[in-house]
């Protein structure tokens, strides 16, 4: 399931992260990796706002559709 789509509030596993090298670089520096949890906490038509270990991340729905959970 795309990370677009993720139940808001349940924890999920990033399995697969489909995009290229710099935007992976950037996400990974952001604490999103593969192997990696995070949590939906709002979703607004495919936007999302994700809690990622401590902090809060805002994706848009293009980036989110890329993160396979």
């Amino acid at each position: 399931m795309n990370l677009a789509f993720a139940p808001i509030g349940k924890e999920m596993t990033i399995k697969q992260i489909n995009a290229d090298e710099k935007t992976k670089r950037h996400l990974e520096n952001l604490g999103m990796t593969v192997g990696g949890s995070v949590t939906s906490m709002f979703d607004n038509g495919g936007d999302v706002v994700l809690k990622i270990k401590d902090g809060k991340v805002a994706m848009n729905k293009s980036l989110a559709l890329k993160i396979v959970v």
